[in-house]
This record gives structure tokens, sequence and C-alpha cells, in this order.
């Protein structure tokens, strides 16, 4: 008497975790914000209005279900005119501005036309992990404002 279950191969097996390490995570996490300020960067540009787009899940209050809307979201920019009238760029992981050097947290920026360039470059310089050290200071104390008391 043959079943079905006795032609079918039996193992004990474990399926393997994906674990994410934390320097490509934050790596990525920059990318990210990254590519949300050249948007915006090139939207500021060509002079129109540009707004993050985030993913939502909300629950309809009729039936009861939950979906998915896409809502905008704030999105701050990461320059501003500095005191000397130039534009200066703060790389940011999420309140905390990175100290891209000794003493130093922005690049001077001689026009608006360049911002584009120089967001590209620092894209390139944390896509490269030039500035692993850097964000993990920031990451950590960003961290350590949510550990219990």
């Amino acid at each position: 008497m043959n079943t079905a279950l006795s032609t079918l191969k039996f193992v004990a097996a474990k399926r393997l975790v994906a674990t994410t390490d934390p320097i490509q995570f934050r790596r990525q996490k920059m990318i990210k914000k990254l590519d949300e300020q050249i948007a915006m960067a090139q939207a500021l540009a060509e002079g129109r209005s540009y707004a993050v787009t985030r993913l939502k899940r909300v629950r309809d209050a009729e039936s009861g279900l939950k979906r998915v809307v896409e809502t905008s979201a704030s999105a701050r920019q990461w320059w501003f005119v500095s005191e000397s009238g130039k534009v200066a760029v703060q790389l940011r992981y999420g309140s905390k501005v990175i100290m891209l050097t000794k003493n130093r947290n922005a690049v001077e920026v001689n026009s608006p036309s360049e911002l584009f360039s120089v967001l590209q470059t620092l894209k390139t310089a944390v896509a490269q992990g030039e500035l692993d050290n850097e964000i993990s200071v920031a990451a950590d104390m960003v961290r350590a404002r949510f550990a219990k008391k």
C-alpha cells in the first residue's frame, strides 16, 4: 500500500534568518534620505514643490479592513544659508547632525546651483563607507534617547 506521504523525503531543516549588518543598514538609510534631499534640490532648481510620500496602513471606518494609502510626510531640508551668505549642507541621522570632520558639521556650497553635485558627492561617500564611523556615532546618540532610564 503506497501512500502519498511515503513518496516524499522528510528532513530536519532550519530556516536561515537574514541578519542585516548594522553598518549596511545605516548606510542604506542615509542613502535613502540623501536621495530625498537630491530630489528636493532638483525640485527647488526647477521651481516646483516636492513632497515625500510614505505608505501608511489605515483602518476603514465602515468595513474595519486595513488598507494601504499613500500619504505625504514632512521632509526637512538639510541645507540652509549660513552667516557668510553661502549655502551650507549638513548630514543628519534622525535628528542628530553628523560631524563630518573634527569640529566641522557642514559642507559649504558656493552657490545654490552646486547643491546638487555636493549632495551627489556626499551620497557617493556614504555608499563607499567613508562616513561609517560618523554615522555610527550619530546613531548611538539617537539610540541613547530611547534607552530606559
